[in-house]
């Protein structure tokens, strides 16, 4: 299958970019499709990390103000994992480790890979990449953000039981810390004997 680029528009550049993309493409059924014209929402690729203390088996949510969200009836302030977007000189796994610090003063040691999956492919050409990273979550909580960045970030510790409930109960409703959750929940047994049974070979 194929497609191809006719002409491209720019409509916006600020934090992201906002382009009209005029296209055609091959149909599953033969021929060619009319001339479609399709807005792409350039956001680059983002990265989120689930922090998960294998002694204490605790993992590091974070909760913060969302604007998508402002109309939802619980209210705009959404529980997420720890994300932010990758710079061109980054790798993920860096990103990773840079914004755990940021937002909640929190030191990854490693990360394991979960999912690079495509956010809204509709009309964006975001991935994200999610990873597990390992750190001890003695001391961790309080308030974190750059305060010039209008960031005001509240670091919840819990327990995994705890975690789980909050997924099942609904409390906890955006897509990347569904997906990192669902993925730890499955993993979490076999993960935590590894990097214990690791940490008593050290």
């Amino acid at each position: 299958m194929k497609w191809k680029q006719i002409n491209k528009t720019p409509l916006y550049h600020g934090f992201f970019r906002l382009t009209a993309h005029e296209l055609s493409h091959e149909l599953f059924a033969g021929g060619d499709s009319p001339l479609l014209v399709r807005e792409l929402l350039d956001r680059g690729n983002a990265v989120g990390v689930l922090p998960y203390d294998p002694v204490r088996d605790e993992v590091v949510l974070i909760e913060q103000f969302r604007i998508g969200a402002k109309d939802d009836p619980e209210g705009p302030w959404l529980i997420e994992i720890i994300a932010g977007y990758q710079e061109l000189d980054e790798v993920p796994q860096e990103v990773a480790v840079r914004e755990a610090i940021e937002e909640a003063n929190c030191k990854v040691a490693s990360c394991i890979p979960i999912k690079t999956y495509y956010s809204s492919p509709g009309t964006s050409n975001e991935q994200i990449h999610l990873f597990l990273g390992r750190t001890s979550t003695e001391g961790l909580g309080g308030i974190h953000g750059h305060r010039e960045e209008g960031e005001d970030i509240r670091v919840h510790v819990l327990n995994s039981a705890s975690a789980f409930e909050w997924l099942d109960s609904e409390k906890i409703d955006s897509a990347m810390p569904i997906i990192a959750l669902q993925w730890f929940r499955k993993n979490r047994e076999a993960i935590r004997k590894q990097w214990l049974e690791g940490s008593a070979d050290g």
